[in-house]
């Protein structure tokens, strides 16, 4: 049975879904000003490990990855380059997209953008000033979290710390991993000069960050999701506010499960353009790693684990991932000509998906299904040498090693 570390509980449960055999998850996608690089490919690489081995254990997925593409960065950074919102969000998704598919992350069911969610934004915002949740202010509308019961929740957020004094935050994201007490911003008012708005039934705008999960979730999966993923960055603020607007909307709870994954840190530090240690898969790419060594090296980790990017480490994992593509090759070309496997070969055929299930039942262990693969595969293909293993078993072992592959994304073309 599948077990999932859940961030709410703060333990490992049993993974049941709302639905028996369909899933509805929620991955945050990236905030497209600017191009993602290894260590957001990190958190979407987990998400996507998870997504195909929900699908391997039978499982329908319908699955959001969303685009963040209205907010204050972004505006920002079109106006730094000269450029327009459109055509720079644009440029930023066509890129995703290439790494995405270099680095076999599979499309989601649904790819919405902050800007094609307008309306359900505009509609959760009504329904949060009706029931006394959200309020106007100067133009723009806050939502006060104390209307709320169990605010921060998730995070596990010390209510007693709150301030006594009404503090509003206006800007769409904060710098650092702190909380913001006091009223979150859910809609920027039209001010003379923006260039970026909406006529919507509450007026001229745009939706503020705080609401766009929010809004992009419930248009596409409804109001109760089986499971939310994100970094772990995610914790600080963002995951909890989407829970009060969707929770305070709908009076249900909104996700069962809740996954986040740590940072990817270069020299211990988080990858950052002020301290210039970025890393793109096209530096990797040029250096001359395939997109399955990338892969491979950056799921190999377990997710709720830090991880220092090193060479070493990279150059580690390519071998070891050469080392059983090229014994999976030796099997797959190795001639048999027997009708009869000796004894011990049904059992390893056997035990190379019990492993494999074992270990990724087990809250994502891709490591430790990686390491029981390869040493079934590696005594299979000894025993095939010797003219131990019969075709119809060297048949099923290619059979299962190819829905095992499925899954991890690294041995078969």
């Amino acid at each position: 049975m599948l077990r999932l570390y859940n961030t709410m509980s703060r333990k490992k449960e049993v993974f049941k879904p709302l639905e028996e055999k369909r899933v509805k998850m929620f991955t945050c996608g990236p905030s497209i000003y600017q191009r993602p690089h290894i260590g957001n490919y990190r958190t979407f690489l987990y998400e996507d490990v998870l997504h195909g081995y929900l699908e391997y254990l039978g499982y329908r997925v319908e699955r959001v990855l969303n685009f963040t593409d209205v907010e204050d960065k972004a505006i920002a950074e079109a106006r730094k380059e000269g450029t327009t919102l459109k055509e720079l969000t644009s440029r930023v998704a066509d890129q995703f997209f290439e790494d995405a598919r270099l680095l076999r992350i599979r499309p989601p069911t649904y790819n919405p953008r902050s800007s094609t969610t307008i309306d359900q934004a505009v509609h959760l915002i009504k329904v949060l000033l009706e029931k006394g949740y959200a309020y106007w202010h100067g133009g723009d509308i806050f939502y006060d979290p104390l209307r709320f019961k169990g605010f921060g929740k998730l995070y596990g957020l010390d209510m007693k710390r709150w301030p006594k004094k009404r503090r509003r935050f206006r800007k769409d994201t904060y710098t650092g991993t702190r909380w913001n007490l006091g009223d979150f911003i859910l809609w920027h008012g039209y001010r003379e000069g923006d260039d970026i708005y909406w006529p919507t039934q509450i007026g001229r705008g745009r939706p503020a960050w705080n609401i766009q999960d929010a809004a992009m979730a419930t248009k596409h999966l409804d109001f109760e999701i089986d499971i939310s993923c994100g970094g772990v960055d995610n914790l600080y603020r963002h995951h909890d506010y989407t829970i009060a607007v969707v929770e305070a909307v709908s009076g249900k709870e909104y996700a069962r499960y809740w996954l986040h994954g740590e940072h990817l840190l270069v020299g211990g530090n988080k990858m950052s353009k002020s301290r210039g240690n970025i890393v793109y898969p096209d530096d990797l790419l040029e250096q001359g790693y395939s997109p399955e060594h990338i892969r491979f090296y950056l799921i190999c980790q377990h997710y709720r684990k830090k991880m220092n990017f090193t060479k070493k480490g990279l150059e580690e994992a390519r071998e070891k991932l050469d080392e059983l593509r090229g014994i999976v090759k030796r099997f797959t070309h190795t001639e048999t000509a027997i009708a009869k496997s000796d004894e011990a070969v049904e059992g390893l055929i056997d035990s190379l998906t019990l492993c494999f299930e074992e270990h990724m039942d087990d809250d994502l262990d891709v490591k430790g299904a990686f390491d029981a693969v390869f040493e079934i595969v590696s005594k299979l293909t000894l025993l095939k040498g010797e003219g131990r293993v019969s075709h119809n078993d060297s048949q099923t072992t290619i059979k299962r090693l190819k829905e095992i592959d499925k899954v991890l994304q690294i041995v078969f073309p």
